[in-house]
């Protein structure tokens, strides 16, 4: 029996998910360890068909609308990925603390790593009508707004918000859904 209810039911329509950080860590607070979430997102756009939609990263999670052939096994790789490279990045910044904290709250089972850097799953939902992606992608970039980091959506800096408002965003995003 799965460990959630949310799960991928095919590859022909985009899905919201959420992606958090262990015990809702601050991760995401060191410019170098989003950029390693770009570099992901970049390489599998290129490699592996993901047509990105939407994101907004914030200190501890981050949301996405994305798409892709098996996007349950892409989302997987991305998590993988950037669970590795983000951990060596914090050991050779000698985030001591933050690499503590990310071992001590590894779940019992996760035998293969010291670390763990992601909670178990993305909850994705699948968009199969415009509105519900128009919905998500507000959702998406409205959530700085409503906790306070800035007044409008475009002016989070790791947010597709710009991208929407017509002005240059850190990674390209697919407006065509």
């Amino acid at each position: 029996m799965p460990r959630s209810r949310y799960r991928f039911i095919g590859d022909d329509a985009p899905y919201f998910m959420t992606m958090t950080i262990n015990h809702w860590l601050p991760v995401f607070t060191r410019p170098a360890t989003v950029e390693v979430l770009y570099d992901a997102w970049r390489w599998l756009t290129l490699h592996e068909g993901l047509r990105l939609h939407g994101y907004v990263i914030l200190e501890n999670h981050l949301h996405l609308v994305a798409a892709a052939q098996d996007i349950g096994s892409v989302a997987r790789r991305f998590k993988s990925f950037t669970a590795r490279q983000i951990i060596d990045h914090l050991t050779a910044a000698k985030a001591l603390r933050l690499l503590e904290l990310l071992a001590l709250f590894k779940r019992r089972h996760k035998t293969q790593s010291e670390h763990q850097l992601w909670e178990e799953g993305s909850h994705p939902q699948r968009i199969e009508a415009d509105v519900v992606m128009r919905q998500k992608l507000d959702y998406i970039h409205y959530n700085p707004v409503k906790r306070g980091y800035v007044d409008l959506p475009e002016h989070w800096r790791w947010s597709s918000a710009r991208n929407y408002a017509g002005q240059p965003g850190l990674i390209d995003v697919d407006m065509n859904w």
